[in-house]
């Protein structure tokens, strides 16, 4: 799909070498979510954590400073996010709502993340399907990010 769809959506998979719960687990944790949600050389911090249907979190990415391009959402160097937590299912599912805080419309509006773990031999499927992406963001841009945050995840509960 292209930018310019309002409705663009990227879904992407890896098997993970973990139990579902300890996936679940690593999900709804906000020190683990700040060590290993951050994609590629980004780093997180979690402002503020409510876990319960209708709660959520606020959560601040933060690109390296070797990054020349200031392409952050909320400031030069962050994308700073508030997701809703729409539906916990421990642990199978979560689906959150996220909004990011900007004053671009192309990033305005919100996404939905539905997040599903599958028990498998030996290790679980994750599977991570985005919804309604921003059309300031490039489709293929989220599904490389996502890559790079499963394969932190990996890393984190292996």
């Amino acid at each position: 799909m292209t930018n310019a769809d309002s409705h663009a959506s990227t879904r992407n998979e890896k098997f993970i070498k973990a139990t579902p719960e300890a996936l679940y687990r690593a999900f709804t944790d906000p020190s683990a979510l700040a060590i290993w949600f951050a994609p590629g050389d980004m780093t997180g911090k979690v402002d503020h954590f409510d876990y319960r249907v209708g709660g959520g979190y606020q959560m601040s990415l933060y690109y390296p400073s070797t990054e020349i391009t200031m392409r952050g959402k909320s400031a030069e160097r962050e994308d700073r996010y508030t997701a809703r937590f729409v539906e916990l299912t421990p642990p199978e599912r979560i689906v959150e709502a996220i909004t990011f805080d900007t004053t671009n419309p192309d990033f305005s509006g919100e996404m939905s993340m539905e997040v599903t773990f599958e028990a498998r031999n030996e290790g679980t499927n994750v599977s991570i399907l985005f919804k309604n992406i921003p059309p300031g963001i490039r489709p293929e841009d989220n599904e490389t990010g996502t890559q790079l945050t499963l394969e932190k995840l990996a890393r984190y509960v292996e």
